[in-house]
């Protein structure tokens, strides 16, 4: 049987053309470089960058490892981060 292929789509957001990567019967993903473009169209990796050190974004991570049951997510090591 062959593979299905993944699909590449462009959605618009306030004239911010953002990448949708879709395969069937997988989880989509949505490009957050696309996404930081509209705060910083030259240097979006500042913006994740400082997104990736808000306390909010870390400690929402970490509860995304727990609810998705990840068997190496190490909690203790977790908590010295946050």
């Amino acid at each position: 049987m062959p593979k299905e292929k993944s699909i590449n789509e462009i959605i618009n957001a306030k004239g911010v053309e953002i990448t949708v990567l879709s395969a069937p019967n997988q989880d989509d993903y949505i490009s957050l470089t696309d996404m930081a473009k509209y705060r910083n169209a030259d240097e979006p990796k500042i913006v994740i960058a400082n997104w990736m050190r808000n306390r909010n974004t870390i400690e929402f991570l970490g509860l995304w490892e727990e609810l998705n049951n990840n068997q190496n997510f190490n909690r203790i090591e977790f908590d010295t981060f946050k």
